[in-house]
């Protein structure tokens, strides 16, 4: 389908560049790509202003500590809200030394919006300016190997409204799974016309979500593999909800399903 293989292309694209030029690579290095993924959110466009990507061995050291690694070239502004149905966004890539790499720091700059009614609302990010957010990332940087960290930004669950002042606050809530070691879920709705929210759940965990597209489709990535319930919940209440059980996802897979059809409630 072609969602998964829009990813799968971009998995592949430094192992191609790698193949053509081998006397030159160096052997005793591996290769960590850190991509930004998003959960659906009711907003029409959720802008981040994401300053660095850092990355250190350790898990308990600080920021003004040595050791630190920077992934990313340069500062991106991106709309979260764009990053959905598989499409991510390439952060940084960078070679390094084989071993355990514990510790991610997400820092963010002062250029943050939520985008509502139309209207364009600044976002406070009081916890990811200065040391920035701190995630356990367990990365094991083989000789060779390619290691492709995804972040899965929850841009729903980051943003909250301070009471009655109008004031919205950017707290980020960020999943992190090594996106070899997963799979995926596939499959189209009918009618598109429902604009529905898909969510994987595992145990009563919401895993993962997104919201299919204009013509019905969706997929899910970054899921450890097990047993989910595939969950439907259409935007417009014309429309009945749905679950799809004991849906199968084994790593580097994608499990597509049969088409779903969502009943009309008259």
């Amino acid at each position: 389908m072609k969602f998964f293989s829009h990813l799968s292309l971009l998995m592949l694209l430094p192992l191609l560049f790698v193949s053509c030029d081998s006397s030159d690579s160096n052997t005793e290095t591996g290769t960590l790509r850190v991509l930004l993924t998003d959960a659906p959110a009711d907003y029409e466009s959720v802008f981040i202003d994401v300053q660095e990507v850092r990355i250190h061995r350790s898990t308990d050291a600080e920021m003004d500590e040595s050791g630190w690694i920077d992934i990313m070239n340069e500062p991106q502004r991106l709309d979260l809200l764009s990053l959905v149905n598989g499409n991510v966004a390439l952060l940084g890539e960078l070679d390094l030394e084989p071993g355990q790499y514990n510790q991610m720091r997400f820092i963010l700059g002062d250029d943050n919006e939520v985008v509502l009614n139309g209207e364009s609302i600044p976002l406070d990010t009081p916890s990811a300016q200065q040391s920035g957010l701190k995630l356990n990332i367990d990365s094991e940087i083989t000789e060779g190997g390619l290691f492709s960290l995804l972040l899965d930004f929850d841009a729903s669950r980051s943003i909250v409204q301070a009471g009655a002042s109008g004031k919205f606050i950017l707290k980020p809530v960020i999943r992190t799974v090594s996106l070899e070691a997963t799979g995926s879920i596939e499959g189209d709705i009918i009618p598109a016309e429902a604009q529905p929210w898909v969510y994987a759940i595992a145990n009563q965990d919401t895993l993962a979500g997104t919201r299919a597209d204009e013509v019905g489709n969706f997929l899910l990535i970054g899921l450890p593999s097990g047993t989910y319930q595939v969950s439907v919940e259409p935007s417009d209440n014309q429309y009945q909800h749905e679950v799809i059980s004991n849906v199968e996802v084994v790593p580097n897979a994608t499990t597509e399903l049969d088409p779903i059809i969502i009943n009309d409630n008259n």
